[in-house]
């Protein structure tokens, strides 16, 4: 459903901020609020002010299990050490049809959020009801949308230690979102773990 995500839209989405709170669901459908943990991130070059000679491009620098690592080359800086990079996955329903992104990066040290991620869904999700994350069955976290473009509608997730050592070991994360002409139902998209570990480690934090 969805193109891979342009490098101006990359980049510009590194320079919004990540907060690291989530709605806790369990089991009786009760939620409870986690502790709310702002992390600027430092302002990235959207490449939209270069022309059109010397625009970023996006590329798969390499594949690990049901990750990739994605990467913006920028022209006129040849140290591949220091081009910003993501983890990326695409998820699908049950009929295998892409119905969201996933791109994930790693944040600078010193925060309670030490990652975040980008969920692009599509634009007639119900955007009310949130967009739910449940590790290996455990319990479900909530994270509300916080924009819209003309390829989708965005949440932006902020994780804790704890959360990326439960994705480490785990196998599957889900994403369940809502329809918008149907909000009686639920789209639940897995995410795979298979590559996450190897994949996370070998992106950098953001620069500050």
């Amino acid at each position: 459903m969805f193109k891979t995500l342009s490098s101006a839209l990359l980049t510009a989405l590194l320079t919004l901020p990540i907060t690291a709170h989530a709605q806790s669901t369990d089991d009786s459908g009760e939620t409870t609020q986690t502790e709310d943990t702002q992390a600027e991130l430092p302002a990235v070059d959207d490449g939209l002010s270069l022309g059109e000679e010397a625009q970023p491009e996006t590329y798969t620098r390499e594949t690990n299990g049901d990750w990739q690592i994605q990467c913006i080359r920028i022209p006129g800086e040849e140290d591949a050490a220091n081009e910003p990079c993501q983890l990326f996955q695409a998820l699908q329903d049950e009929q295998g049809t892409n119905v969201a992104e996933v791109t994930m990066f790693r944040l600078p040290e010193g925060g309670q959020a030490i990652a975040g991620a980008n969920v692009l869904v599509p634009l007639e999700t119900l955007l009310s009801a949130q967009l739910t994350m449940s590790i290996d069955g455990g319990k479900a976290r909530r994270y509300p949308y916080s924009f819209c473009s003309p390829i989708g509608c965005f949440a932006r997730l902020g994780f804790t230690a704890q959360d990326i050592n439960a994705m480490k070991q785990g196998a599957v994360a889900n994403i369940t979102i809502v329809p918008a002409p149907a909000p009686d139902q639920k789209v639940v998209l897995p995410m795979s773990l298979s590559g996450f570990t190897a994949s996370y480690e070998a992106v950098a934090p953001v620069q500050q």
